[in-house]
């Protein structure tokens, strides 16, 4: 596999970078949705993309006002999003499954000039913005933004967290998102994503940048594959082998569901298989290469705020091993120890500088100035850099246990757990306790029909990690929850398994 250098990103080059995705669009294969079955070609895409930004400009929205977009999974989705960069506008991508409430919530937060939706969705109602369906407006002739796009404006806001209550969303500029589509296009062949299948939701920076418009941009054809469908998921072989899938991307949670469920695809167009978002243990790392059968499976490192990929560890290069995440695609990686040096290699907080970075947090400056330091963002997570520039995760300082003084990750016990034979999945938190501070707790659901023994698995446990990192607290749930990710829900876990232990449930 070829590994070229990365490019200089300039100005020059981001801009034919954004001046080119009509064009490319326009000659993709199109964008075809599982769900329906609705198949729009390169060209209709283009079409709607001119008709749509023609309908918003005659609606008086220009560069630099925001967009709400209540719907997503579809080819209609990108329509809309592609019509409104092509004036020039900010996007807010939404989770078409959050509640009116929520909505408003975003919507008072971040003040948008419009709302788009479509036919059926009925999130949009009481919102104080006008909201439109593109497709049942009239068509209006619009020649363009009568200026270039100015690369440092507003380009996308994606929220990761925050819809009930202060929204946490991440500010991406066009320079940002075009950096990124650069260097992406540098280390990923372009025949690999001929044919890209996203199992992941269009409001997630995973499947919206990285497995969505990344090749899209490209000219591939995207195959919107049903997310966070358990059922679907089972069948995946089969119709990877139909569509002659060639790339595709998840995370872990999926992967455990395929491998487990369902039967492998035997044509053999699979070319590339990214994995991310979450920690990937080595047993799962080579769970996906056997049922692929392809060597091409990275363990991906990529953040919302450095607009998804960052770089990646190749089976065809490394042997699998638990938090092996590679080099960086473009940009620079420093540690911070613990000691608040800022070293090229060695361990401690992960520090990142690259032309993928966000401009920052809507409307939380503090934030954004304590995660963004002279242009160093500093990740949250734990790890090491080698003398080779390649990064391994361990943990996460804001998940960091604290036991009677020992600092204990809980990814590094998830890999453990997730390597037992009879477990499906595992979810490590903390429990607040008077004595020790904090308390290891656990919550595993199991393969198939399987029954543990708590006190086996500490025994097999304590052969593996020292005492101190084994679990005092054990749940075994049927399924462990979801977040609208796709992504192990960490947080209704723990208050679930913490508020069990309380009324002496566990």
């Amino acid at each position: 596999m070829r590994i070229p250098l990365s490019p200089i990103v300039t100005d020059k080059i981001l801009e034919l970078e954004f001046s080119s995705i009509l064009h490319n669009v326009e000659k993709s294969g199109g964008i075809l949705a599982l769900s329906s079955e609705d198949f729009w070609t390169g060209g209709r895409i283009a079409e709607t993309v001119a008709r749509n930004a023609a309908i918003l400009n005659a609606k008086g929205i220009a560069p630099g006002d925001r967009v709400l977009i209540l719907h997503g999974n579809t080819p209609a989705f990108f329509a809309d999003l592609l019509a409104t960069w092509s004036i020039g506008a900010c996007a807010i991508c939404l989770n078409p499954q959050l509640t009116q409430r929520e909505v408003q919530n975003i919507e008072a937060f971040i003040k948008p000039t419009i709302a788009l939706n479509v036919e059926g969705q009925t999130n949009s109602k009481e919102l104080k913005v006008p909201v439109t369906v593109l497709a049942n407006e009239l068509e209006h002739h619009y020649s363009g933004v009568d200026n270039p796009i100015d690369l440092d404006g507003e380009a996308l806001i994606l929220f990761t967290s925050g819809t009930t209550d202060i929204p946490k969303g991440v500010v991406h500029s066009f320079r940002s998102l075009m950096a990124r589509f650069a260097l992406n296009a540098q280390f990923i062949e372009k025949d690999d994503m001929a044919v890209t299948m996203s199992p992941l939701p269009t409001h997630f920076g995973h499947g919206l940048i990285g497995n969505g418009l990344t090749p899209l941009l490209s000219g591939a054809k995207l195959i919107l594959f049903p997310a966070n469908d358990v059922f679907a998921s089972a069948k995946l072989g089969g119709v990877i082998d139909n569509h002659q899938v060639t790339f595709m991307s998840s995370v872990p949670t999926f992967w455990r569901v395929v491998t487990n469920l369902g039967k492998p695809p035997v044509q053999q167009s699979l070319r590339r298989i990214h994995i991310g978002s979450a920690p990937l243990s080595a047993t799962l790392w080579k769970k996906v290469i056997e049922w692929t059968g392809i060597s091409e499976v990275i363990n991906m490192y990529g953040i919302t705020e450095t607009a998804n990929w960052l770089g990646g560890a190749s089976a065809s290069h490394f042997a699998p091993e638990d938090g092996l995440v590679g080099g960086l695609w473009g940009g620079e990686v420093r540690i911070k120890t613990e000691t608040n040096e800022i070293r090229t290699t060695g361990s401690g907080e992960i520090l990142i500088k690259t032309p993928s970075l966000m401009v920052g947090y809507e409307k939380q400056p503090d934030l954004t100035d304590k995660i963004i330091q002279e242009g160093w963002f500093h990740t949250g997570d734990i790890g090491t850099v080698d003398s080779q520039g390649v990064i391994r995760i361990t943990g996460r300082l804001k998940l960091e246990i604290n036991r009677a003084g020992t600092k204990i990750y809980p990814e590094e016990i998830e890999i453990l757990l997730d390597s037992h034979p009879m477990i499906q999945e595992t979810c490590v938190f903390g429990i607040p306790d008077s004595v020790a501070g904090e308390l290891v707790g656990v919550a595993v659901s199991l393969v198939g029909t399987a029954t543990i023994d708590v006190n086996d698995i500490r025994q097999w446990c304590l052969q593996r990690i020292t005492r101190e990192k084994v679990p005092e607290h054990w749940h075994v749930l049927q399924d462990l929850p979801k977040n609208d990710r796709g992504k192990v829900d960490r947080i209704a876990i723990t208050s679930t398994c913490i508020n069990k232990i309380r009324i002496g449930a566990s």
